[in-house]
């Protein structure tokens, strides 16, 4: 399995960016996706989370903010960030749980990384 991610860029505070990830590889199903972010010197934390039923949960300190979507067709997972702060500074990970065909045991996939940082 494969996670692309794509939309990370400079933005304003207060501006807004979409970032998309799309997995490909023999996929039977993906339950969660989401979305870590990694900020200099710390640690990485989740920002959003999906299931396959549509079920979403978010950081406290995104909520509001960040809205969380996927295509369980097109086995995409999209993240609107609006009102960008400079605390969301970060390197955006999204990420798959799959289960892929021939195998009994769903495992983590991680896409590359696409930076994102809210500066003036």
């Amino acid at each position: 399995v494969q996670l692309q991610a794509s939309g990370g860029g400079l933005v304003q505070p207060g501006g807004s960016l979409r970032l998309s990830c799309a997995a490909s590889g023999s996929i039977s199903l993906i339950n969660p996706m989401g979305w870590y972010r990694q900020a200099p010197g710390k640690q990485r934390e989740s920002v959003a989370t999906i299931t396959s039923g549509g079920g979403t949960d978010y950081a406290d300190s995104v909520k509001g903010r960040f809205a969380i979507s996927r295509d369980n067709a097109k086995n995409t997972v999209d993240l609107q960030m609006n009102s960008l702060k400079p605390e969301d500074t970060a390197v955006y990970y999204c990420y798959a749980v799959a289960l892929t065909s021939g195998s009994y045991f769903a495992k983590p996939y991680w896409g590359q990384g696409t930076e994102v940082t809210v500066s003036s």
